[in-house]
């Protein structure tokens, strides 16, 4: 199992130099990924830093983790633009993007805010629609595509991602609506929640989960699941013994999201303590 930060853009974080100094940090006490919120809106009118800014700092900043959105809203992305920060930011990390991607919801009211179909089967629609669309423009060649939603015709990106054969694809998904599971299976992991955001799946219902999701798999791939865990106040060993129980059950990253109000000592003492190995 590998062991990730997850970083809400508000608050401490909200200064992008933050962000980069504890990618930084993350990496040398044995952090192997460094993610970030994609939000227009958390819990009212709170600052907020721009994620793919925060994505190409964090890109310069270090040499050896993963990083990547968790998650973005595909349906308020332009998708040739994405394509290009993404390729941008594959390359400048010498391939280390993992793009985390979803329907995106009105939680914290961004799309009533901001603009955007409120409609969930309208925002999947999109969302499949425009991953056939990023993955055919990953490519580098010419691409056209007509959908529901979507109609581009001789579009192309160079240069092509520099992931072979593209850059990883984690989908997020609430556990138990089974059409999201079926679309993660077709990429390369799933990012689950539980439906009513009630608190984390246990370690049985990822088991679960997973043995679903295993059904639609055709390749042989390597298939990552992500859980959100906390560890902050645990004992070392017990943090371990929680995060080994997921394990167990088929997690193959561990991502500790830090806490929204944090001050930046707090945030770096739990920083250097390093993963719940």
């Amino acid at each position: 199992m590998r062991f990730g930060l997850d970083i809400p853009l508000t608050g401490v974080f909200s200064d992008l130099t933050v962000v980069a100094n504890v990618a930084q940090e993350a990496e040398a006490y044995g952090w192997d990924g460094c993610f970030v919120w994609d939000h227009l809106r958390i819990a009212g009118t709170r600052q907020l830093a721009d994620p793919w800014l925060a994505l190409a700092l964090i890109a310069q900043a270090t040499k050896r983790i993963r990083f990547g959105p968790l998650v973005t809203p595909l349906f308020r992305r332009h998708l040739g633009k994405l394509a290009y920060e993404t390729v941008s930011l594959d390359h400048l990390s010498d391939g280390r993007l993992v793009f985390g991607v979803g329907l995106g919801s009105d939680v914290f009211g961004e799309i009533s805010a901001f603009g955007g179909p409120l409609d969930d089967r309208v925002r999947a629609e999109m969302l499949d629609e425009g991953l056939t669309v990023l993955t055919g423009l990953w490519s580098g060649q010419p691409f056209d595509f007509e959908g529901k939603h979507i109609r581009i015709k001789r579009a192309q990106v160079n240069p092509p991602c520099l992931q072979s054969p593209r850059i990883p694809i984690w989908i997020a998904a609430s556990w138990r609506h089974k059409r999201p599971m079926r679309r993660a299976a077709r990429y390369d992991g799933v990012v689950p929640v539980r439906g009513d955001l009630s608190g984390p799946l246990t370690p049985e219902e990822v088991r679960e989960m997973g043995a679903y999701i295993k059904g639609f798999r055709s390749a042989d791939n390597a298939f990552d699941v992500l859980h959100f865990g906390l560890t902050n106040g645990l004992q070392p060993a017990d943090a371990r013994k929680l995060a080994a129980s997921y394990g167990l059950a088929g997690v193959t990253w561990w991502i500790e999201t830090l806490p929204l109000e944090a001050q930046l000592d707090q945030v770096l003492e739990r920083v250097r303590l390093g993963p719940p190995l």
